[in-house]
């Protein structure tokens, strides 16, 4: 098994790219889910789309 780094920021969040890996998926898929308004909870800072990691949590089921 690959071990794959994800940083969490301070407040709790995650970047997509680092959300996807934590979920084992593509960044791309985030992307979509978000724009059907499907899949984990996400908000806008600065343009950059991000990821509560509780939401992230709940959303995986653990």
């Amino acid at each position: 098994m690959i071990q794959q780094r994800i940083t969490v920021l301070p407040d709790g969040r995650l970047s997509r790219n680092d959300a996807a890996k934590y979920l084992g998926r593509a960044p791309k898929t985030l992307a979509e889910w978000a724009r059907l308004g499907t899949g984990p909870r996400s908000f806008l800072v600065g343009g950059r789309r991000f990821y509560p990691l509780a939401d992230l949590q709940a959303f995986a089921g653990g």
